[in-house]
Order: structure tokens, then sequence, then C-alpha cells
């Protein structure tokens, strides 16, 4: 592991310019690769404050060896090179951008003498139209089944093409006139790559002209009283219509743009990108990305725009969620690109705002799914229980763990969650919340939920028996043999008066608490207060992913690609949503109470009376007896013990203001 300082540039050595810098690790390969508007100031940074940078960060200067750098005269020059050294060395801590799937596209073999049509996936072919991409392939076989009827071109492969041409019959598709059949020469070349270029221009959104000159045809028809074509025609229109139906109208018809939108988590990106052509969402692709060094939403914008359009065709409009940091440079790179104007901007109301929305809406779930996806693996949990035991130098994988999290506002209606993994699975069943009874910050409210939970496990241990008793063993185990007194599915003590497994009856190999080196302190402290000497103890600091171990100076620091590192954040993404929902559910209980509640013999139908005579609680405080006793149903006493109350919740929230 190298020394950043061994490599360091000597001062005054670094340009005061706009260039490109790679860093280079000891067998010369280019490890990273970035640009900057001053060399000078970026480099700079990654040498001045070694520790407070990013771990990642960290990561990349230990393993670097050397930097060097070249100077460019622009910001656009800087992203062109940036990009065009990005894709020749493939940095390891680069942002790298994958399809969370295969996208198919349409595709129209325009390079063949005779254009096929059909559905492709993967690398681009050269001489080949696409459109798209789809979310599934038999979206596109129906649309093309609809367009065949009007635009019958070949759709057979090279060895059937050949084949019929050879026996001089067509395949079936030639005989229903689903395609012109140039195998057999109903049609030259060049009427058959007619029919394909009015398919692709069709395609391409340009559908207007082809309706009406059916509609027009028709029409002759119809008045030269040829039905039957007639009726072939009015059919043909029908199914443009219904391929035109099955893509959405979202825009102005002439609105051609990408809406490109992102969710993030600390670890992992994913990105959704709806292709809007003529007005009609014409296709939609996923990507998801490894968050190999510290990236704003911009920067991860930034990384996109240049690996998608570095192939890609760029439409006149770009829509992002959020702007890049070089946002007029890399629009004017992309505009050199395409040969024309590239708007990129954040739309900001009507419906393009809401078709970000929508994007924003698919990225989530997209990033949930792959999540979903990486958890389920048997093989990937497996691992990751290993290598957290590996991290915190435990002796066996912790196939239990629970995680604590604490919710509240400004110290008002304190809670905290408990959840359990299993296996490296959620199991809701053993997930319990708790009310902190003394609120005296987070670290002690850790500390009190930590002991609480214990108490009662060793509570239920002792009553069942087992507390102080000798494990029995494996073999008996593994022969079927069960102790009294325990769920046989489960092998958790039983509740004799319910006949359930006892709530806190089984303790957790590892327990995790959101936070750093002081929460993780006061957990160990609650259980070493207890005698609990067999359950390890972390905290995850949510900032930077760090890992603290109680009593340690320096936090464990696991890879970025480490699995561990993954099912730990989600236990504790877990223990934070659990947390926070309590907590909601409680403030929102605690809004509807008021003191009309402590009012005795007013009951419901007549606290309702009261806000609806009054409008408002508010109002209701400022009024004296005589106008309460108006309200039918509220005699003198009543009136009376109304305003005491609420003269007395008043002095009460006036106080609490004040100790505040």
């Amino acid at each position: 592991m190298a020394d950043p300082a061994t490599y360091r540039p000597a001062p005054g050595a670094i340009p005061d310019s706009p260039g490109v810098y790679r860093f280079r690790d000891p067998g010369g390969r280019v490890i990273y690769v970035g640009k900057a508007k001053s060399l000078r100031q970026r480099l700079n940074s990654y040498f001045a404050d070694f520790a407070g940078l990013h771990p990642r960060t960290q990561t990349m200067l230990t393993t670097a060896a050397g930097v060097d750098w070249t100077v460019v005269g622009t910001e656009v020059e800087a992203l062109q090179l940036e990009y065009s050294w990005i894709k020749e060395f493939d940095p390891r801590f680069n942002v790298k951008y994958r399809d969370d799937k295969s996208y198919p596209y349409l595709a129209v073999t325009m390079g063949e003498d005779f254009p096929r049509v059909q559905v492709l996936r993967g690398a681009k072919r050269k001489g080949t139209r696409y459109f798209g991409p789809y979310s599934h392939a038999w979206a596109i076989r129906e649309t093309v089944d609809l367009l065949l009827r009007v635009f019958p071109v070949r759709t057979c492969s090279a060895g059937v093409f050949k084949r019929a041409g050879q026996i001089g019959r067509p395949c079936l598709l030639g005989y229903i006139d689903k395609c012109s059949a140039p195998c057999v020469g109903r049609v030259t070349p060049e009427e058959h790559r007619a029919l394909a270029e009015d398919f692709c221009d069709f395609m391409s959104g340009n559908t207007g002209r082809f309706i009406k000159r059916l509609e027009k045809a028709m029409r002759e028809a119809a008045a030269v009283e040829e039905y039957e074509r007639a009726a072939r025609l009015r059919d043909d229109i029908q199914a443009l219509q219904r391929a035109l139906e099955k893509q959405t109208v979202v825009l102005g018809d002439d609105t051609d743009c990408d809406v490109i939108a992102l969710a993030e988590d600390p670890l992992e990106a994913a990105v959704q990108v709806f292709y809007v052509r003529g007005g009609r969402i014409r296709g939609q692709r996923g990507w998801v990305v490894d968050k190999v060094e510290e990236a704003t939403p911009g920067d991860l914008v930034e990384h996109f725009l240049l690996q998608m359009y570095g192939e890609a065709a760029i439409p006149r409009e770009i829509l992002v969620a959020a702007l890049p940091p070089d946002a007029d440079a890399l629009a004017e790179l992309l505009s050199e690109q395409r040969g024309a104007r590239v708007d990129l901007r954040v739309p900001q109301r009507g419906d393009k705002k809401s078709l970000m929305e929508t994007v924003e809406r698919n990225a989530k779930e997209s990033l949930a799914q792959h999540k979903l996806r990486r958890a389920s693996d048997l093989t990937t949990r497996s691992r990751a229980l290993q290598e957290i035991a590996d991290a915190l130098g435990l002796d066996q994988a912790p196939l239990r763990i629970e995680c604590y999290d604490i919710s509240h506002i400004q110290g008002t209606d304190v809670v905290a969650s408990m959840v359990v993994f299993e296996d490296g699975l959620a199991r809701k069943s053993e997930y319990r919340r708790f009310s902190i009874k003394h609120a005296e910050g987070d670290v002690a409210s850790i500390h009190e939920v930590i002991s609480r939970r214990f108490k009662r496990y060793l509570e239920e241990r002792s009553a069942t028996g087992e507390l102080g008793a000798e494990p029995a063993p494996e073999s008996a185990a593994g022969d079927g043999a069960e102790d009294e007194g325990a769920d046989p599915r489960t092998g958790l003590p039983i509740d004799p008066d319910t006949g359930r497994p006892r709530k806190f009856a089984y303790p957790p190999n590892l327990v995790v608490v959101d936070g750093g080196p002081a929460q993780a302190a006061a957990a160990q402290r609650a259980l070493d207060e207890l005698g609990v000497d067999d359950v390890a103890v972390c905290g995850l600091a949510k900032r930077l992913e760090e890992v603290w171990l109680p009593g340690d100076d320096q936090p464990v620091i696991l890879p970025r690609s480490s699995e561990g590192l993954y099912l730990l954040q989600r236990v504790r993404d877990e223990a934070h949503r659990f947390a926070i929902a309590y907590h909601r559910s409680k403030r929102s209980r605690a809004l509807k109470e008021s003191a009309l509640d402590e009012v005795p013999g007013l009951g419901p139908a007549r606290r309702q009376a009261l806000l609806r005579h009054f409008g408002s609680l508010k109002r209701l405080r400022e009024a004296g007896v005589a106008e309460i006793r108006e309200v039918p149903g509220i005699g003198p006493a009543t009136a009376e013990a109304i305003v005491t109350a609420l003269s007395g919740a008043r002095d009460a929230d006036r106080e609490k203001a004040v100790s505040d």
C-alpha cells in the first residue's frame, strides 16, 4: 500500500489550467481518470488532507503509485479527453454504468440488399437502424405484426430467405400478404428497400403522412366501388393507429427528448431513461452502477451522459434530474457530436416535470429490484455473512443479526426499532419497537433499548430454566431431539400461556446500532452491565459507511464491493425505515390528542361539536365560559371545566417553550 506523499508532485509543478489527470498503480496501469478546470487546485485537494477524504478516495490514493496530467485549452476539450481515456483504459476506480438487463431493440438491417426487420440485443451493428430499446421483446413483435400489414418487409432469416428463392415458393407470411416476398421476385430490390425506408420513417415518428395517404386511397377505392380494396385499406389504417396507441403520448408532437432520472444509496445508483420521439415514449432503458468514488447526483449524470452518448444517437433535448457541474461545457460537447444544438436542463413544471417524476419512480423501483435480486442469492448471502465475521473477528458467521435505530424530532416522541435478519434475510415477525422512557440523547436511548431488550432475554431464558444450562450436543439437534418447552419448528422457547415462541428468548450473534463509536460503546456497556458476553456489537456510521467496534479508535473499513458491507447497510436501512414508521404513527396519534380529552364527561360527540362550532382548537382556547355554553349540549359546569383544562394546557406549553 503506497503512501500518497511519496508521489505527490513538487510544489509549483502542477499548472493552473484546465486538463485531465491519470492516477497509475505500481504496474503502470491507469486506475483513475479525472478532469478539472484547474489541475493545480484539483490535484492539491487529493494530497492536502488525506484523513478528510472519502474512504473510497483514500483507497484509490493508496493503490496508486503516481499521477500525470495533460493540459488542454478548454473545458470541452477536457471532457472529450476524459471520455476517450476512460474508454481506452477502463480505470477500475471510475464510475461504470452497466445495463440492469439486456434490452431488446427493433432493428432494420438497411445494410443488406434486402433489409430485414428483427429483434436484436447486445452490441449495435454498422448499417442497421435501431428503434427502442423496449422493455419486452413481445412488445416489439406485437408492433411489427401490426405494421407488416402496411409495410410488408422481410422478417425471415438468411437461411429461410435463401431456401425460398431456391424452391421458388415464399414462406407463410408471403401467402398472407405480411411479406412482399422479394425472395421469389414479387417486388424488385428497389421496391423492397422503399418499403423498409417507409417502415423506418413511421417508427421515427413521421406517422401522419402514411395515415393520410391510406385514407386518401381508401376514399378513392370507395368512390369507384372497389369496396374490398377499401376495406383492406381501412384495416391497414386501423393497424397503424393501434401501433401508435401502444406508444403513450406524453408531450407535444414535435418533442424529441431523453428523460434521465436516478435513484441512489451510499453504495449504488440506478439510472432510468425514457426515450420520447414525436411526443411518444418509444422506449425505456435502465442501468445500475457501483459508486466506486464519492459522487454527487450531478457527477453521476455527467459520467452517465459521457458514457451513454459516446455511441448512442443524441436528441435535441436532454432532461435530467440534476445538472452536471460543467453543464454548459457538456452541452457544447454533445452539440458538437450531434451537429446541432442540444439543450440540457432540469424540468421545473408542466408535463415534462410530471414525466420526470414518473422516470424517477421507475429508477427507484429498478434500484429496489436490483437490491432484492442481489439479496436473494444464497451464495451471495453466505459470502456476506462470512465477510462480516472476518472483518469483525467473529468465531462464526452471524446467522442472526439485530439492528437498532433511534428516531425522534428534536427529542420529542423518541422511539427505537429492532429489526432481525436471519441467514441474511429479513425476519419481519421478529421485529420489535420501543417507546423510549428516558429521552436524553441518542447514546442514552441506545443504552436504554439494548438494556431493555436483553433484560427481557435474560428473563425469558430464566423462565424456561435455560439460563446457565449447558448447551445441547450438536448430535442431539441433528437427531431431531427437542428440549421441553421449545417450538419443534423454530427451536425457540415457547410461552406456556400463548403457545407461541417467546419474543426475546433467542439471542443474536451480532448487534448492529445505527451510529458511530459512541453508540457502539453505549450498546456494549449495556451488555456488560447485564453480564451478556456472547453477543458481538458494532456500529455503522451512515455518512462514510464506517463500521465501529466498541473501544476501537479507528473504524473497520470494509471494501466498497464487499457483500458484507452491503448486507450491513441493508440491515441498517431497514431499522431506520421501521423506526421512522413507528415515530410517524406515534406523532400522528399525539397530534390527534388534545387537552379536551382530559375534561371529565366530555365525550367524542361533544368534542366534535365544540370544534365544529369554533372552527379550531386555537379559537376554542380564546373563548370564555359564556361563548362555550352556546354550543348545544354544553352546560355551565362543563364549560368551566373546558376553560380550566385549556388554560392549564396553555400554561404547560408556555413553560416548556421557556425551558427549551
